[in-house]
C-alpha cells in the first residue's frame, strides 16, 4: 500500500500563492507517476494536473497551465503543486494522486490513479 500526504492548504488572499506538498511512503514501487486534482463545493473532482516519474512529461489542466505549475521532489516519490494569482474559484479541496506506473496515457481520468491523499483545503478570499 502507498499512503499519499498533503500539506501546504490554507487561507490566502485573491492573487497570492501557495505550494502544496504530497509525500509518498510505504510500497512506492520505486516509482510512481503522480496527480493533482481538486473538488470544489457542489462539483465533481476536477483533474489539475499530473507528472511521470522522471519529471520530464507533464500534464495540464487547460483551465490552470497558466498559473500552476507541477514538479517532482527530492526524494522522487514526491509532488508539488505551485499555484500563482489565486482567484476565488480556486477555492476546493485539493487531492493528490498516484499510481505505480512510469507513464500512463489517461492522466486525467481519476480511474487511472490507485492511491489517493486525504486532500488539504484551499481557501481564497479577497
Amino acid at each position: 500500500q502507498v499512503h499519499l500526504v498533503e500539506t501546504g492548504g490554507g487561507l490566502v488572499q485573491t492573487g497570492g500563492s501557495l505550494r502544496l506538498s504530497c509525500a509518498a511512503s510505504g510500497r512506492t514501487f520505486g516509482s510512481l507517476y503522480m496527480g493533482w486534482f481538486r473538488q470544489a463545493p457542489g462539483k465533481e473532482r476536477e483533474f489539475l494536473a499530473s507528472i511521470s516519474w522522471s519529471g520530464t512529461s507533464t500534464r495540464y489542466a487547460e483551465s490552470v497551465k497558466d498559473r500552476f505549475t507541477v514538479s517532482r521532489g527530492n526524494p522522487e516519490n514526491t509532488a508539488y503543486l505551485q499555484i500563482d494569482g489565486l482567484k476565488a474559484e480556486d477555492t476546493a479541496v485539493y487531492y493528490c494522486a498516484a499510481t505505480p506506473r512510469t507513464h500512463v496515457m489517461m492522466y486525467s481520468a481519476e480511474s487511472t490513479y490507485d492511491y489517493w491523499g486525504q486532500g488539504t483545503q484551499v481557501t481564497v478570499a479577497s
